[in-house]
């Protein structure tokens, strides 16, 4: 038990173990990881191909099978809820944002602590591990434009920009009254540029869908100029199309990803591996590549030329579970 506390007071601390000691202590790991034979990863990557190509090369290094689920987060949340509350502990490690994890501390015993991750040391500032939770990566909001439509000194330089007269019932979205990456750009622009920004871009019109995969393309193809929750990452595999992903002067909203052990997770030696590759520079460097902040030092710097500018994107701020109800009302009294 001494030993263990000792453990959870150096991850509190930041991982800061002797190197000898360290690495004997995670041959034990990696060694029952490999006895265990799989991971199960509940997650929300929704097929992308970055998380995949990441799961591969685990595979490859470990010999550890993954069984990835991938759902949207209303749908993750409630899947955890309800195997844990009927004592089902099928899932090893979520990859959620920080604060479905603040969420699920709050509400239940879902999860549980963390005994060290040895990568997690070279997380950049302002990233931090805590004793439940390790950060994985960033994924910000922008503004998606079509360079055809959208030119010269029309191209938005501020997030005020979206409220000119000229894109009035111009301006596509991701829905900001539900839980999800509309309602986020709506709390923390609500936070940052003050209440009668949403109250001006209320009044634009903006479109709402929930494909946000798909309202890329509908800009690359001219059906609008501009598209106004642009997840960074969902819009680097359209090279060659003419759109352009703009970060504002004010900075990018974002939702930090994070990586946690379930309750009673079967092959809790395994996610602790799957957590330690995911932190490696290989594999954050594959999502630096695709339009998103990296948390380790030295990935970012690993970035194609095109992806640069994504990966040291200014971030502006997250949404706060404390704010969630009411963010959720206004929008939707906004946008009744």
């Amino acid at each position: 038990m001494k030993l263990k506390r000792i453990a959870l007071a150096a991850l509190a601390a930041g991982f800061a173990f002797p190197a000898a000691a360290q690495d004997a202590s995670w041959d034990s790991v990696v060694a029952a990881a490999k006895k265990e034979g799989k991971v199960v990863v509940y997650n929300m990557a929704l097929g992308a191909p970055y998380f995949t190509a990441v799961v591969k090369s685990f595979e490859k290094e470990y010999g550890i099978a993954v069984e990835s689920l991938d759902l949207r987060a209303s749908e993750l949340v409630e899947r955890i809820r309800t195997e844990q509350s009927a004592g089902r502990y099928l899932g090893d490690v979520e990859m959620v944002t920080t604060t479905m994890i603040e969420e699920q501390l709050k509400n239940g015993d879902f999860i549980q602590k963390l005994l060290p991750v040895p990568n997690a040391a070279n997380l950049r500032p302002p990233f931090k591990a805590n004793e439940h939770s390790i950060p994985a990566y960033v994924q910000p909001l922008g503004i998606l434009i079509n360079t055809r439509l959208v030119k010269g000194d029309d191209v938005p330089k501020s997030w005020n920009d979206l409220n000119s007269p000229k894109w009035k019932g111009k301006l596509l979205s991701d829905d900001m009254r539900p839980l999800g990456s509309g309602n986020t750009l709506f709390a923390v622009l609500q936070n940052n540029m003050g209440a009668e920004f949403n109250e001006k871009l209320a009044e634009q019109k903006p479109v709402f869908s929930r494909d946000m995969r798909n309202d890329a393309r509908r800009v690359a193809r001219g059906e609008y100029p501009i598209y106004i929750t642009q997840v960074f990452a969902f819009a680097s595999d359209l090279k060659g199309l003419p759109v352009k992903v703009i970060v504002p002067q004010e900075g990018a909203p974002y939702a930090q990803m994070d990586l946690a052990i379930l309750k009673n997770a079967p092959h809790a030696n395994a996610a602790r591996v799957f957590m330690q590759h995911f932190l490696n520079l290989d594999s954050q460097a594959l999502y630096a590549n695709a339009w998103m902040l990296p948390v380790v030092k030295g990935a970012a710097e690993r970035a194609d030329p095109d992806a640069q500018p994504y990966a040291n994107a200014k971030l502006m701020g997250m949404a706060k579970l404390s704010e969630r109800p009411d963010m959720m009302s206004l929008a939707k009294k906004l946008y009744p």
